[in-house]
This record gives C-alpha cells, sequence and structure tokens, in this order.
C-alpha cells in the first residue's frame, strides 16, 4: 500500500470520490435535460444545437488531453477542486447566458467551461479511483462508474421534477452549480494529497513541473497503453454508439415506435449500470482478463442480435446483451492503466484519452457512415471494434506485484 490511512480516512476517502463520479454524471444529465428549453428560449434550430454539442465535445477533449498539464502543475486534488468549479460555472453561465442574456455565444461560453472541466476531471477522478482499488486490493472502478451512471440518472430525474414545477434554466442549472461547488470543496477536503498523483507534498524536496510532465507524457511512448487502448475504444465506441443511435435504430432499423426506442435504450443502461454495480467480485474471482473477454463475446452476440433480430423481444435481448458486454471494458481498462500506483496518474491519463475520443468522437462519425448504409448495417462496425478489444483483452492483464485483477480472490 502507498498511504499510510486509518479506516476512517480511507473511507472519506473512497466516498469523496465516489460523490466525484455522481457530480459529473449530474452534471452532464443537466445539461441535457434542458436542451429543449434552452432551444426554445434562445429561438434556435438544430443546426445551432448540433453545433452546441459539438463545441462541448471538443472541450471535453481538450480537458482529457490537458489533464497531464494540469495533474503535473497542480497535482490531482487540486485539480480536480478547480475543473469541478470551472464547470460548475459552466453549468451557471449556460443558465445566465439562456434566460437573461439571451446570448448564443454567452451559452457556448458556458458549454466550453462546463466541457473542459468534465473533461480533465475525468480522467483525474479515474487516477483517483485506480489508487483507491491499489490501496484497497480489490476491484473498485466499476462502482464508480456505476455512480456515474447513477449521477446521471439523477440528473434527468431532477430534470423531470424541476421542469414540471416550472422552473426555469437559470434557476435548475444555478442550484446544480451551487451542488457541484459543495461537492468540489468537501471531496477536496477528504482526499489525501499523494506524490503518485503528482499532489505537492509539504515536505519533499521541490520537483519543477515540467519535469513532472515529462514524466507524465512517457506513458504514451509505452505499447501497453496503446493496447489498452484498444480494450478501451472498441468498448467506448459500443457505449457512445447505444447513447446515441440504439433508440433510432429500434425505431427506424425495425421500425418500432418511438417509446419502444426509448424503452430499449433503458433496457441498454440498466444493463450496463448493474453489471458496474456488481461487476468488481466477479473479476476478484475471475480475473480482469476472463471477465473481458466473456463481456466482449456477449457484447459481439447483443449487438448482432440487435441488428438482425426478426422480433422486437429478441432486440431487446440484444440491447441487454449489448448494455451487459460494454459495461466493464472503460472502468477495466483504467484499472490496469492503474496497476503501478508510481505510474497510474500517468498511464491513466493516456488509457483514458483514448477511451473518451472514440466515446465522444465516435457516435458522430457512425451517424456519417450511416447516410450511406444505413443505420443497422453501420452497427456492424462496433461489432468489428469490439471483437477487436476482446482480442486485445491480455493487455490487462495486472502487472508483476499488483494485487488487483488477478482473480482467486
Amino acid at each position: 500500500m502507498n498511504l499510510e490511512l486509518s479506516r476512517s480516512q480511507f473511507v472519506r476517502w473512497r466516498t469523496a470520490i465516489f460523490a466525484i463520479f455522481l457530480a459529473s454524471g449530474l452534471s452532464i444529465a443537466t445539461w441535457a435535460s434542458r436542451v429543449p428549453a434552452i432551444k426554445l428560449t434562445l429561438g434556435i434550430d438544430n443546426v445551432q444545437v448540433g453545433i452546441m454539442l459539438l463545441v462541448g465535445g471538443l472541450a471535453s477533449i481538450l480537458g482529457l488531453s490537458l489533464s497531464s498539464v494540469i495533474m503535473a502543475r497542480f497535482g490531482a486534488r487540486r485539480g480536480m477542486l478547480g475543473a469541478i468549479i470551472v464547470f460548475a460555472i459552466g453549468i451557471a453561465l449556460i443558465g445566465f447566458g439562456t434566460d437573461v442574456a439571451g446570448s448564443v455565444p454567452l451559452v457556448i461560453t458556458g458549454l466550453v467551461l462546463w466541457g473542459f472541466g468534465n473533461g480533465s476531471v475525468d480522467v483525474m477522478m479515474n487516477v483517483e479511483g485506480a489508487a483507491i482499488e491499489t490501496q484497497s486490493g480489490r476491484t473498485i472502478l466499476p462502482l464508480f462508474h456505476a455512480f456515474f451512471s447513477a449521477g446521471t440518472v439523477v440528473g434527468a430525474g431532477l430534470g423531470v421534477l424541476f421542469i414540471s414545477v416550472g422552473l426555469n434554466v437559470l434557476a435548475h442549472l444555478g442550484i446544480i452549480a451551487v451542488v457541484l461547488v459543495v461537492v468540489a470543496f468537501a471531496s477536496y477536503a477528504n482526499v489525501p494529497a499523494r506524490l503518485e498523483s503528482e499532489d505537492p507534498a509539504e515536505t519533499a524536496e521541490a520537483v519543477t513541473w515540467r519535469t513532472r510532465l515529462g514524466s507524465a507524457l512517457t506513458a504514451w511512448r509505452e505499447p501497453r497503453t496503446y493496447a489498452l487502448g484498444v480494450i478501451m475504444l472498441g468498448m467506448s465506441f459500443a457505449e457512445g454508439g447505444a447513447n446515441d443511435w440504439l433508440a433510432l435504430g429500434i425505431v427506424e432499423g425495425h421500425h418500432a415506435p418511438q417509446e419502444l426506442g426509448a424503452l430499449g435504450l433503458a433496457v441498454f443502461s440498466v444493463s450496463m449500470t448493474v453489471v458496474r454495480v456488481f461487476g468488481g467480485p466477479l473479476v476478484d474471482r475471475f480475473g480482469r482478463v476472463a471477465v473481458l473477454r466473456v463481456l466482449s463475446v456477449a457484447a459481439v452476440a447483443g449487438l448482432l442480435l440487435f441488428i438482425l433480430a426478426p422480433t422486437t423481444p429478441l432486440v431487446f435481448v440484444g440491447a441487454a446483451l449489448w448494455g451487459v458486454g460494454a459495461s466493464l471494458g472503460f472502468p477495466l481498462g483504467m484499472s490496469a492503466a492503474g496497476d503501478d500506483p508510481a505510474r497510474a496518474a500517468a498511464r491513466v491519463s493516456a488509457a483514458a484519452t483514448i477511451g473518451y475520443v472514440a466515446f465522444l468522437a465516435g457516435p458522430p462519425l457512425l451517424g456519417v457512415i450511416s447516410e450511406q448504409i444505413g443505420l443497422l448495417n453501420t452497427l456492424y462496425i462496433l461489432v468489428v471494434l469490439v471483437a477487436a478489444s476482446g482480442l486485445a483483452s491480455g493487455a490487462a492483464k495486472p502487472l508483476a506485484g499488483a494485487k488487483v485483477g488477478a482473480g482467486h480472490h
């Protein structure tokens, strides 16, 4: 173990990271739930909404890419505090730009801050999650990612509630922004400073941030980083593709009513979340590599069934298997990247960047291709990528000396 913590300190650290994962999911669903109201209030069309979504996505990718710089300069602990405050300000600015200023540029500025802050905190919270795994000797990252999913459910639920009582965008997003700032400071107070995540130590000999940054970037020269990236790329494509295109695939590809499209997406999301909640003990029993291989087979089977199913019930079985199969690729890739605590920050940052770029950029690419060959045929691309992810699963084998993910606990 790389830290001497009491049981109480460890529990507070773990709870703080759970809260940050939840807050990230909450912020994403909060924005998404108010897109129709923002569109109506600003008087914009779908093309302009699409541009806003693209800008937010690009800002997220920028945040991911610069997370190593932020950690090298400030450490993960202070970096997460700053990043959450940045995306809380972004959320508030979206509300202000919508209801007070009526300004599209101001809303886009808010989206840039929201996207950048969320992207950068995403890497740092995974670095901390990987460290907590190492400290506890158990696979926990899938459960952290389940909390992210729970945050999106809470955010969507609050969206329904606030809209139903007539709360405008400014009031809704302002309330969430305050909640996010409270989470930021409460979490900061309970996350220990660690040299492994570049947190400056008060008594340690000073090391320049450029030296730390140079060390962080060495992960991009390691073949294992790219092998883990293949695992995460395939599963991120599968998850992101489902979020954006599964419902439409049911409605347009299988000619079902719109409500069945929404229900199919719910089946996928619930299946994924359930496996994330209970997946950690499975990994500790059977090992990271074996679980990833089984899940890749489940995802391929689910996708093929979804594409080819002759009846609607089988389409739903396919959606459920798709969700089960795609559930653990990303968190277990993060877990594998964090096997060596001394290099976890650099490796998790690099692997996360590959995975998240696929998650954010993949679905729009599928949309372009689907215009040429049809949506269901386009999903065969996901089949190939998920199969590649399964073939690369051996890269997730725990490093020598690592206690997490080897199985037989």
